[in-house]
């Protein structure tokens, strides 16, 4: 069974509002610590934050084939957007595992 991290994310919310759970209050953070906010929040700033360095290591190696760029500089982007891509796949294996986990539990 291959479910995308899309349609994972979209069933989580779904069970989210279905149960009332998004719309308790959280427990109080422990001191110096922010409220992250919900979890779909999470996952999108992630993504978001993968897609902006990938767009980061294209523009740095545009700027280098058009000479305005070091190479170094373009090196650093490129391994700094394969490793938030890899962590970003990483908890996408995660969360369908977690998924299919949940659909395996009987009711």
């Amino acid at each position: 069974m291959s479910i995308d991290s899309l349609r994972a994310a979209q069933a989580y919310l779904s069970t989210l509002q279905q149960t009332g759970a998004g719309t308790t209050s959280a427990p109080a953070a422990p001191t110096g610590e922010t409220d992250p906010g919900s979890f779909a929040q999470l996952v999108q700033s992630a993504v978001a934050d993968t897609g902006a360095s990938l767009a980061q290591a294209d523009a740095a190696a545009n700027a280098v084939g058009r000479g305005e760029a070091d190479l170094v500089d373009v090196v650093t982007a490129i391994s700094a957007a394969e490793v938030s891509l890899e962590t970003a796949i990483a908890v996408r294996n995660r969360m369908i595992e977690a998924y299919q986990e949940i659909m395996r539990m009987p009711i």
